[in-house]
């Protein structure tokens, strides 16, 4: 079992400030794995009939345990009430430790009553990050990591199986969009995703996927609302401050994996050509591993200037991170053209292959040439 001990000190650091844990993230992103990973946990399976039984009486099960117990509640949006045990757990045995996980955010499906606001910490498990890569997955090949995802079982494998992406992508259907959130259109939906699959890292245009999909626009709206919540899709908010010219409306639409976008376009090699835009998947997994959803953004102009993310870090302080394979290829101007309208905040450039950082002058803009494991927290 390969121990990813990033996500074990998220874990122990939430359950300072919390006492319920709530690790959310996409099927076979390795949830019940890193579960297991926890010391001396009592680990139950939500999906079993005996946890089913064990757990009619929530009281009889947290009476029995010692202080400080860690309790694993794993796919608990199995039971029918999954928030009353986790409010129980919260206000009644704070003494105790719990994680609990599920493939999708707490407060956002039908099946949960109370979104346990102030009493839960939630942490969204990415697919391996970059910085996982070497050590412990012992993966240096950022082609590999970028043609099979991120998925522990596809990165350690030396084959691309396609029967595997097809089987996650209908059992993603039935388990957590059909249960959870009961939509019952499996064509629609599914053509929907791999539309959004194969476009990812675009800006969304609604109506042209409505079109493209045979949807409604407010369907299409509704289905990814779904796959945000379920992990499977995040958009980026694009950043503006009042300047005319700023793009202020149209989020960007990232695919949760990149083996899953490079399966969807039929890719089995990774090109020179493919590798920009598959690498700013593997940056922003690894800024939503340190700042908020809503602390990142991109950032546009009407002169289709880009600046590919935005780190907003105080009021009037905003980060600037360029992704690019190759540091020598940094085009500065985008940035200028940002940063004479917000001159206050640091720039960096990400790159795979940084062993440690440095800093480079553009320009009367100063860089850090970094690679994701040297981002700032």
């Amino acid at each position: 079992m390969i121990k990813r001990s990033l996500w074990l000190e998220r874990i122990q650091q939430a359950w300072t400030r919390r006492s319920i844990v709530w690790l959310s993230g996409v099927r076979r992103v390795g949830k019940t794995t890193l579960a297991r990973m926890l010391p001396d946990a009592v680990y139950m399976n939500c999906d079993l009939p005996s946890t089913l039984r064990a757990l009619e009486d929530p009281e009889l099960l947290l009476d029995a345990q010692v202080p400080d117990r860690v309790l694993v509640f794993d796919e608990i949006h199995h039971l029918d009430d999954p928030s009353r045990l986790l409010k129980i757990a919260a206000d009644a045995y704070p003494q105790l430790n719990v994680l609990a996980t599920g493939s999708s955010t707490l407060a956002a499906t039908r099946k949960f009553r109370d979104s346990l606001t102030g009493r839960k910490q939630a942490i969204h498990l990415c697919p391996v990050l970059w910085e996982e890569c070497a050590d412990p997955f012992g993966v240096r090949d950022l082609d590999r990591r970028l043609l099979h995802g991120g998925l522990p079982e596809l990165l350690l494998v030396t084959r691309k199986d396609a029967g595997f992406f097809n089987e996650w992508i209908d059992s993603f259907y039935a388990r957590d969009i059909l249960e959870l959130f009961g939509i019952r259109n499996r064509q629609g939906f599914l053509a929907l995703f791999r539309l959004l699959l194969r476009q990812s890292g675009g800006q969304l245009d609604y109506s042209q996927l409505a079109n493209l999909s045979e949807l409604s626009r407010p369907t299409v709206k509704a289905h990814i609302e779904a796959m945000q919540i379920a992990h499977a899709v995040h958009l980026l908010r694009p950043f503006h401050g009042g300047g005319k010219r700023e793009i202020v409306s149209r989020p960007k639409c990232y695919a949760f994996d990149t083996g899953f976008v490079t399966f969807e376009k039929g890719w089995d090699t990774i090109r020179d050509d493919d590798r920009g835009l598959l690498w700013e998947h593997l940056v922003l997994d690894a800024l939503r591993f340190r700042f908020a959803d809503q602390d990142i953004f991109y950032w546009q102009d009407k002169s289709r200037r880009e600046v590919d993310f935005v780190i907003r870090r105080g009021r009037d302080r905003v980060d600037v991170l360029e992704c690019k394979i190759n540091p020598d290829k940094l085009d500065a101007k985008p940035v200028k053209a940002f940063r004479d309208l917000y001159p206050e905040g640091k720039n960096y450039l990400v790159s795979p292959a940084v062993k440690a950082p440095y800093r480079v002058r553009r320009g009367k803009l100063v860089f850090t040439v970094c690679s994701t494991g040297d981002l700032p927290q």
